[in-house]
């Protein structure tokens, strides 16, 4: 799993490089596929339930799930890539949304206060606490800062498949659910509204967007409990 997380972080990164105006989703899409192949590995979404691309690219108000296109992406913009391996048995996953040049100041806070809420859920990812004790830790820094948990979108388990018991949700209570053990991984990804929690699919079938028009931001780790603490797999 360390090995099919490094992929996705590594792809990930060279990414985030290439995002500026000008590029389209698409383009994206086809490089994160050409470098999955020279790293002998498969891309976990592509076919995925009939998914028809290899990375999901989630534009401003769209909150995951969201299509490569050829429209070009434009100053301004936000994107969400999300991004999964398959690697010798094993899966690893990863997303985070990027800035398209300079952005709002209000887009900017959401994204960062997004990705800190994903720390602030990994830092109770120990064993002997539970898992509302992560759900908590996100749904209250965000909620502390005015924006909103999607609630109908979680994250999840992962190993051996891309989707495993236990869902992990953005929201809950600290000191209920599953207990944390040694040797779980989980993909903890917090979705964010700048508004309403609210979602919807489109016709699509595939992408999700904000009820309201306002931003979503999305961030994602592929984290391992161990003896010593939680372990960020998809780390560059």
């Amino acid at each position: 799993m360390r090995v099919a997380s490094k992929i996705v972080a590594d792809i990930l990164n060279e990414l985030r490089t290439m995002i500026q105006p000008g590029i389209t989703t698409y383009e994206l899409d086809k490089f994160a596929s050409n470098e999955a192949k020279k790293r002998n590995s498969k891309c976990a979404f592509l076919g995925y339930h009939n998914y028809p691309s290899s990375l999901c690219c989630s534009l401003n108000d769209q909150v995951v799930h969201g299509i490569p296109t050829k429209t070009p992406l434009v100053q301004g913009d936000i994107i969400s890539l999300d991004f999964g391996i398959y690697f010798d048995d094993f899966f690893g996953d990863a997303a985070a949304t990027f800035p398209v040049g300079e952005i709002s100041k209000s887009a900017d806070a959401l994204l960062k206060v997004t990705e800190q809420s994903l720390q602030a859920g990994i830092s109770m990812a120990y064993p002997g606490n539970r898992l509302g004790d992560v759900s908590f830790a996100v749904q209250s820094y965000v909620e502390d800062k005015g924006y909103s948990v999607v609630r109908d979108f979680v994250g999840h388990g992962i190993g051996r498949n891309l989707h495993e018991d236990p869902q992990v949700p953005n929201y809950g209570q600290s000191g209920k659910g599953v207990v944390l053990k040694p040797g779980m991984v989980l993909a903890i990804e917090p979705m964010i509204n700048e508004k309403s929690h609210e979602v919807k699919v489109l016709k699509d079938k595939w992408t999700v967007v904000t009820c309201d028009g306002g931003l979503s931001a999305h961030f994602e780790h592929t984290v391992a409990i161990t003896d010593k603490g939680p372990e960020i797999l998809t780390l560059v």
